[in-house]
């Protein structure tokens, strides 16, 4: 992926570009977040400084890279492109474009991305149990500043520790979730292994379990079941085609093409789909299978 800009609110502060989308959404959020008890700062603060625990978890080794590793950075070196456009196959009119973005792209021009056509954003939170997106705070706060609805991701590394302690870290350190309209789930990046052999050196039933324990886990602290973002060539090698997610967890797609392809077991349908790794946006190339209104009620829960 070139390099390229590929980049939770104050108190009292009103959000820019939110009244040409959720004028009414708000109030909504509020009564839900009091109702469930479910919240997350809609605004993020840059991350904080990492543990002496921390430091020393597995990932911490030589040749560790989590500012190379974001959502694809393996894909296409395991599955190619195919190029071509992904709105020639599709109804353009219920496809809502959007990108995802990670540190690998520094601080990112969201009021630019916004005026292309951007309507939400993906962000890289953390990664194992060290570490943290440096740049996390100018990307998903300025996203919402520039009116994209967005989400934080986690990076999996199943081969160093549990799906638990994982994804409280993701959860501890931006992955939260708020019933703001403005606010998509968390999401699971599980794909190729950057740093060894390609399941992670799992089972396909430990692979299953690692994915249940991770996703039960960010369920039980946000009350939302994770997005889970995959490829279905990894998916089939890794968890044995397993279709036991599709009723619980939204699914994000991966695949270099002009067509979204045959999808993971379970899922009848990918909630987003990452077309490319470069474009008209910075980071990846996204689309949200369905309309602009439908986006932001998959962010209201």
């Amino acid at each position: 992926m070139p390099r390229s800009s590929r980049s939770a609110r104050p108190t009292g502060t009103t959000r820019p570009g939110a009244r040409r989308r959720l004028p009414v959404l708000a109030a909504c959020a509020a009564a839900a977040a009091l109702v469930t008890g479910v919240g997350a700062p809609a605004y993020a603060a840059d991350p904080a400084p990492l543990s002496p625990a921390a430091a020393s978890a597995p990932e911490d080794r030589p040749g560790f890279h989590p500012d190379r590793d974001f959502a694809g950075s393996t894909v296409a070196a395991h599955e190619g492109r195919d190029g071509g456009s992904p709105l020639a196959a599709l109804d353009a009119a219920v496809q809502t474009p959007g990108m995802d973005v990670a540190s690998y792209q520094g601080n990112v021009d969201w009021s630019t991305a916004a005026a292309n056509g951007a309507q939400f954003a993906y962000v890289k939170a953390t990664e194992g149990t060290s570490y943290t997106n440096p740049s996390f705070g100018q990307q998903y706060n300025g996203s919402y500043n520039a009116g994209l609805i967005r989400g934080a991701y986690h990076f999996a590394l199943p081969g160093d520790s549990s799906g638990s302690a994982q994804a409280n870290w993701f959860v501890d350190h931006g992955g939260g979730w708020s019933a703001d309209g403005a606010t998509l789930p968390p999401a699971l990046d599980i794909e190729y292994n950057p740093y060894g052999a390609s399941c992670y050196g799992l089972s396909r039933s430990a692979m299953v379990g690692w994915i249940g324990d991770f996703s039960a886990t960010v369920h039980n602290r946000t009350g939302r079941y994770p997005t889970i973002y995959t490829t279905t060539s990894w998916w089939a090698s890794c968890t044995g085609n397993y279709g036991g997610f599709g009723a619980t967890n939204p699914l994000w797609i991966a695949r270099y093409s002009s067509t979204v392809g045959t999808l993971p077991n379970g899922w009848g349908y990918q909630t987003f789909w990452q077309y490319a790794d470069s474009g008209t946006f910075p980071g990846d190339q996204d689309l949200f299978n369905g309309s602009a209104d439908r986006l932001s009620a998959l962010a209201l829960g």
